[in-house]
């Protein structure tokens, strides 16, 4: 009697509790482990994110010696298939909390139940799966904090342990699938990638431990160091799963270690919010800003996601964005508010290109972070919280080093003249665009439409 593992978003061998629960049900036979390249993603996904998958899946089949079959079509049809194949009398997964993958598994659920074959399900891509914390009233948490303190107070399971008897089924054949997996690696617009795999996600870890940690809370928001851990593209696919890093963690304190612990938990937080609340992917969490007016100026857009606004830091980040994949989190929040107050764009728009680009785009995040700064979500900034592109920089970018590493058309300006080519003769002589909009009179913009919905909020009380 054999068993199935089917990875989504746990792509790594170490630390897989569903090898452990197969294991268990196959009764020393063989688990077959599988990955599905579903089209109603794979063949949506942006560029980056198809290829950061590829370069995954390639790491993994050689940390599973080359035992990783993989599969293409829809999973309802192609698992059962799968099943009867081997022989296996059960499907091993960990549980998808996201709208659509929770929206799949229930089909497959019900097309392998039909063929005799058990759906098991064993932890999930978070230390604490989406849906367990609730106040004490057993509602759901809308605020950070108490969602915090909840949650390490619930704990999470040590890190899972290989079952030393595992017997590995061989690979079914699928050179087609395989070679889809290289073409998209190679295929155009996809950015430098990192090392994947679990080995280089572990190095990245150690590495940080070593020498970022120390310093972690007061120099994370600056994007001109390299002061972040960049574990987010190995999360966002589990290569390394949370638990890992706060297990290692226990042996440090002090305020750079509970920071570290912090943003994981806005992580899990964010996943729980979504899962509560589904519809939030394309609608507004709070109607704070219910009727207010947006714009829609297509040449504006596209000026901000080439990184052609003038702005200094904004444009680092969104060509950062183009050529890695990734960008800095704090620079993440400054774009964000770019597109949503200065441009009056709705965040949506926003929150798909950086899904479309992102290798770490994770949805529950992504998300919850563009309401965040929109003002509609969680824990919701006032909306005339407006970030001043220029004071970012010139606070998290003192010396203009980031600025110039990703626009060069500013490398000729020293220091912090880099955030303000304006101010600064043959600021513009490389080509370096002018600004796009008047940030003040944006600002100003904003600040009075989000005084009009006020206004209309407060005469229907």
């Amino acid at each position: 009697m054999g068993a199935i593992v089917w990875l989504r978003r746990d792509l790594r061998r170490a630390d897989l509790p569903t090898l452990a629960a197969a294991h268990e049900r196959a009764a020393g036979g063989e688990v077959t482990v599988c990955f599905v390249l579903d089209p109603a993603f794979f063949d949506t996904a942006g560029a980056a994110r198809r290829a950061w998958l590829a370069a995954t899946l390639l790491a993994l089949r050689e940390a599973y010696d080359g035992h990783l079959t993989l599969l293409q079509g829809e999973p309802a049809e192609v698992l059962p298939a799968l099943a009867r194949a081997r022989g296996a009398r059960s499907v091993h997964v960990s549980t998808e909390t996201e709208p659509a993958g929770a929206a799949r598994d229930a089909r497959v659920r019900d097309a392998l139940a039909e063929v005799g074959v058990a759906w098991v399900e064993t932890g999930s891509s978070y230390v604490v799966t989406p849906g367990r914390v609730r106040t004490r009233e057993g509602k759901p948490f809308e605020v950070f904090t108490p969602f915090a303190r909840a949650w390490r107070e619930h704990g999470w399971r040590a890190p899972a342990q290989e079952p030393p008897s595992l017997v590995l089924a061989p690979a079914a054949h699928a050179g087609e699938s395989w070679s889809r997996l290289e073409a998209a690696l190679d295929a155009p617009g996809v950015p430098d990638l990192p090392p994947a795999g679990e080995g280089a996600a572990l190095d990245r870890w150690r590495a940080f431990l070593a020498d970022g940690l120390a310093g972690y809370a007061t120099r994370r928001d600056r994007p001109d160091l390299d002061a972040t851990s960049r574990l987010s593209p190995y999360l966002k696919f589990g290569v390394l799963h949370p638990r890992s890093p706060l297990a290692d963690l226990e042996a440090y304190g002090g305020p750079d270690a509970e920071r570290f612990i912090t943003e994981l938990a806005w992580r899990e937080f964010y996943a729980d919010v979504l899962h509560h609340h589904p519809e939030s992917l394309e609608a507004d969490l709070r109607p704070a800003l219910a009727g207010i007016r947006y714009e829609d100026s297509a040449d504006l857009v596209e000026a901000w996601q080439q990184g052609r606004t003038g702005f200094p830091l904004v444009d680092a980040g969104m060509r950062q964005l183009l050529a890695t994949g990734w960008m800095h989190n704090r620079v993440r929040m400054v774009a964000a508010s770019f597109l949503t107050k200065d441009l009056h764009v709705w965040w949506p728009a926003g929150a798909r290109w950086f899904l479309d680009h992102l290798i770490d785009g994770d949805l529950a995040s992504n998300t919850h972070g563009w309401q965040w700064i929109a003002g509609t979500g969680t824990d919701a900034a006032p909306y005339f919280r407006v970030f001043n592109p220029v004071l970012q920089g010139l606070r998290f970018d003192p010396e203009g080093h980031y600025v110039r590493r990703w626009v060069p058309e500013l490398a000729h300006l020293s220091g912090a003249t880099a955030h303000e080519p304006w101010a600064v003769e043959g600021g513009y002589a490389h080509g370096y665009p002018e600004r796009i909009v008047d940030h003040g009179a944006e600002r100003r913009e904003a600040l009075a439409r989000y005084a009009e919905v006020r206004g209309a909020v407060g005469s229907r009380a």
